[in-house]
């Protein structure tokens, strides 16, 4: 088994399938799901499928939680008794989470060497960061290597999402009771997308249909990205599979991504999103 000198570290914000952390040996610490009584680690002892069936059934709406500096420090001290050196670790962007401020006060508890990136993302705007660091640790890269290549990522990568209601961002405060109001009034369908030099998630086009929602979005995307290099594409989504062979075949047909994988997106980001968000992110490889 490889090991390698810097361990890479993210948090479950990231959205990156099981088999590619496992593949790159990255390692993830949760963030909460808080229902009711219950504190609920993401993606461990709650998983997307089971979250996304009882957010439709529970009357209890849930809230998120950061990973506490305990969380962090038990992943430092694991990276250091597996041989480690030292570690990087890329957050959830600081302006939707305290994940980073969390991580910060880790070091006062560690001495061992970690270096923190605000990813300036979230889902796989963060897990493409996150893979394009491992990637350069795989090619003998050091720790300044996997800096540059997620930095490279995040100023091309672009992420778009769409979303059935605005309830749930106004539930998990994201958007004000007078936004709820006038779209479900209109009944839009809101197109949103992440700013990567802010890291806010910003309001974009907003339609009356899902259908034409759904069109403007994929149309959008590959005009945002340089469809004339090779794309690294992923699908997120809130539980709607028939959507995503849908524009999984369409993609594979019109662009051909060296890299096109699907994922439910994580219980942290579907209590923000809801049932039946769908999102395209990805980026031209150089």
């Amino acid at each position: 088994m490889r090991k390698y000198k810097t361990a890479l570290i993210t948090d479950s914000a990231c959205d990156i399938p099981q088999e590619l952390l496992i593949r790159y040996k990255i390692d993830v610490v949760p963030l909460y799901v808080i229902w009711g009584s219950e504190q609920l680690r993401d993606r461990v002892d709650i998983q997307p499928v089971d979250f996304y069936n009882r957010l439709q059934t529970d009357p209890v709406h849930p809230s998120t939680s950061q990973p506490n500096p305990d969380d962090f420090v038990r992943a430092f001290e694991k990276a250091r008794a597996n041989g480690a050196k030292d570690a990087l670790l890329l957050t959830i962007s600081g302006a939707m989470s305290s994940t980073y401020d969390s991580a910060q006060l880790a070091l006062e508890a560690t001495d061992f060497p970690v270096t923190i990136v605000d990813t300036l993302a979230n889902s796989m705007s963060q897990g493409w960061q996150v893979l394009a660091a491992a990637r350069a640790r795989e090619n003998g890269g050091d720790l300044q290597a996997m800096v540059d290549a997620a930095e490279k990522v995040r100023k091309n990568v672009v992420t778009l999402l769409y979303v059935d209601t605005l309830e749930y961002l106004y539930r998990g405060g994201r958007i004000g009771r007078a936004a709820r109001w006038l779209g479900a009034m209109l009944d839009l369908k809101p197109q949103l997308y992440v700013d990567h030099t802010t890291g806010k998630i910003e309001p974009g086009e907003r339609h009356r249909t899902q259908k034409v929602a759904l069109e403007k979005m994929y149309q959008r995307f590959f005009s945002l990205v340089d469809t004339s290099k090779p794309l690294r594409v992923a699908i997120l989504h809130g539980n709607v599979p028939d959507r995503v062979v849908q524009i999984s075949e369409r993609i594979m047909q019109e662009y051909a991504p060296v890299e096109m994988f699907s994922e439910l997106t994580s219980p942290v980001m579907g209590v923000h999103t809801g049932p039946g968000a769908l999102a395209l992110c990805g980026y031209a490889v150089d």
